[in-house]
């Protein structure tokens, strides 16, 4: 019998456009490799949806708030639908960035040094010296984030906006000078290594991210073949450390400049990578010789619930 398998995707995020990107694409795949889809833009009703369609399998293309921070986990275990990616704790832990790194160092995995403060404080004074990183402890695709300059004399007053829709705890990191890596875990497996270049040779933010044309993914990255091979053993140390499941992806930062640090950290892990024509995972899994439909049908059949 050819399996039902319902596509989540939309959702209420502020990633909300990304994630229908990356289901209309995932579920466009799975109908090819024969699956019977249905696609889901996910609302407050999500659950009677659910119940009422009963498929076999729920595909987890949402990202953000309600998507990726163990919140629809729970409503599918509580469905007892097997679904994608990471479960409820691992998710919820992974989304925490304040609390996702206090678990990874805890297992030795290297993470950049930092504190947690309200946005009002990060907006009056300086809270680390510069250069430094605020962003949201709970958000992601760069959203809310801000890199402060040594040469900025006062720290980004966008965080007294009225309008500041992304919570009120920042986490203030001191900024890893070098390259942005990125590796992917699937199951057990990492993936190759992958260096992205902002286009504009800026940072990796959401234009960078989402923009065709908006960054290069290098794969495999030119690095030394141990701290290649670092990379990909910290990604499944990072993976293993949060309880995640299925497919993830850890962003790093590298300092090899001549007068750098040598310093390799782990800023976060993705338990929701983007699936959209210009992301990260379809890349490395290309790369490993799965093609996008091979890909997505792993993430299918690995999909269970008490994840």
């Amino acid at each position: 019998m050819t399996k039902h398998v319902a596509v989540l995707m939309g959702g209420l995020s502020a990633e909300r456009e990304v994630s229908l990107r990356s289901g209309a694409a995932c579920a466009k795949a799975l109908e090819e490799q024969g699956y019977r889809v249905t696609p889901v833009d996910v609302g407050h009703d999500v659950a009677s949806v659910l119940a009422s369609l009963k498929p076999d399998v729920a595909f987890n293309a949402l990202h953000g708030k309600f998507g990726e921070d163990g919140c629809i986990q729970g409503v599918l275990e509580l469905l007892r639908i097997p679904y994608t990616h990471s479960g409820v704790l691992a998710s919820s832990l992974a989304m925490k960035k304040d609390v996702a790194k206090v678990v990874m160092a805890a297992a030795g995995v290297p993470v950049p040094k930092g504190r947690v403060v309200h946005r009002l404080e990060a907006a009056q004074a300086h809270v680390l010296p510069p250069p430094y990183v605020l962003k949201p402890v709970s958000e992601g695709s760069s959203f809310g984030v801000f890199i402060v300059r040594e040469d900025q004399a006062h720290p980004p007053q966008e965080l007294m906006r009225e309008d500041w829709a992304h919570g009120d705890l920042m986490l203030a990191e001191q900024f890893v000078a070098g390259r942005e890596l990125t590796c992917a875990v699937m199951g057990d497996r990492a993936l190759d290594v992958i260096e992205i270049l902002a286009a504009d040779g800026g940072w990796y933010d959401y234009h960078a991210k989402y923009a065709k044309g908006g960054s290069k993914h290098v794969i495999p990255a030119n690095l030394k073949q141990n701290i290649y091979q670092e990379v990909q053993h910290l990604a499944i140390e990072a993976h293993r450390a949060l309880g995640c499941r299925g497919v993830s992806r850890a962003d790093f930062r590298y300092d090899d400049r001549p007068d750098g640090t040598g310093e390799l950290v782990v800023l976060e892990v993705n338990t929701q990578p983007g699936m959209t024509e210009t992301s990260l995972v379809p890349d490395m899994a290309a790369y490993a010789g799965l093609s996008f439909g091979e890909l997505v049908k792993w993430m299918v059949e690995n999909a269970s619930c008490d994840r």
